[in-house]
């Protein structure tokens, strides 16, 4: 089993691989960006996003998840946040997206109006929801840590543009670190960027399989605890309605490392999750997270960043929008 100490090594070398891509955008990004423009935009995110974190505990999965799927498509941009209109179905309509919770969009749209009243015309969608989620981390137990800022907002979001650029929850784990190195991420990333699924909700349709149509002469999934198993197949039977089911049981309102606990247990309710456990070269990384609160949130924190960097616009392929759903 690798110890904490060991975890920093692996981390280390496998993120130097990803320090010398190059990230359009990306130099730009500083944690004072907006120290002379909207000094007091951080405090500004981090009260709206407390309002709406004490009003259900859906804000901080949905805040987080609603940043993954943004900087998976087209990067970090704020496009996912973007409303279709009868000349475009937007990227927020694609099939991949039409899960995601509206209390992550309602929070942003909520943050965006207190920060343009302060500073009008000054701060992108995209760095508010930065900020938002960086905050909703922090919020639900997870680590607090200074966000790169200066993203512009995308001139583009179209529902066309999402397929085969988010992870699915039943794909292999080449598939995922696949799709996790054609966005500059490696497989550190990976391990340490699923622990999100600490906190927040998923549809029986995401996981059934896992329980009823696994395999020929085999229709639950033997990574599966059987207890497990057992009480999903109460929440949701076969056959029955698209129910959601918490994907942490033990500590949902925390984003923890109770989540690699979970895996070493056969409890990841993805399939994508427990893969990161039964595949060699991804379990070692699990252990150590699993072991050491101070590991994840260093890994955790930093592979955020390293997301936060992915396709960000500037100069003339971005703009900084009024309204977070709808073009300037």
């Amino acid at each position: 089993m690798a110890r904490p100490s060991s975890l920093l090594i692996i981390l280390a070398v496998v993120a130097a691989g990803v320090c010398g891509l190059a990230q359009p955008g990306a130099a730009e990004l500083k944690v004072d960006y907006y120290a002379s423009t909207c000094p007091n935009v951080e405090a500004i995110v981090r009260g709206a996003v407390q309002q709406k974190l004490q009003a259900t505990i859906r804000t901080a999965g949905s805040t987080i998840r609603l940043f993954f799927h943004d900087c998976f498509v087209e990067g970090c941009d704020g496009s996912v946040l973007i409303e279709s209109t009868p000349g475009n179905q937007a990227e927020k309509d694609a099939s991949d997206n039409k899960s995601l919770a509206s209390e992550g969009f309602d929070t942003v749209l909520s943050a965006k109006a207190a920060v343009e009243a302060a500073c009008p015309d000054t701060v992108s969608c995209a760095d508010v929801l930065a900020l938002a989620t960086r905050d909703a981390i922090a919020m639900s137990g997870g680590p607090f840590f200074p966000i790169e800022l200066g993203r512009l907002d995308g001139l583009n979001s179209t529902a066309s543009s999402v397929p085969g650029q988010l992870p699915q929850p039943n794909q292999t784990m080449d598939k995922l670190l696949a799709i996790f190195k054609a966005h500059g991420l490696n497989m550190s990333d990976l391990v340490a960027l699923s622990a999100a699924h600490s906190v927040g909700l998923a549809h029986c349709s995401k996981f059934s399989n896992r329980l009823y149509s696994y395999q020929p002469g085999q229709p639950t999934d033997p990574t599966l605890n059987p207890k497990y198993a057992r009480f999903l197949e109460s929440k949701c039977p076969d056959g029955g309605p698209d129910n959601l089911v918490l994907l942490d049981q033990a500590s949902p309102a925390e984003l923890d490392n109770q989540y690699y606990r979970n895996l070493q247990d056969g409890g990841g309710l993805l399939g994508s999750d427990e893969v990161l456990y039964t595949d060699n070269r991804t379990r070692p990384m699990v252990d150590a997270l699993a072991n050491s609160t101070a590991a994840f949130y260093k890994a955790f924190a930093d592979a955020i960043v390293r997301l936060g960097r992915v396709g960000v616009k500037s100069g003339r392929r971005g703009n900084i929008r009024r309204q977070c759903d709808v073009f300037n």
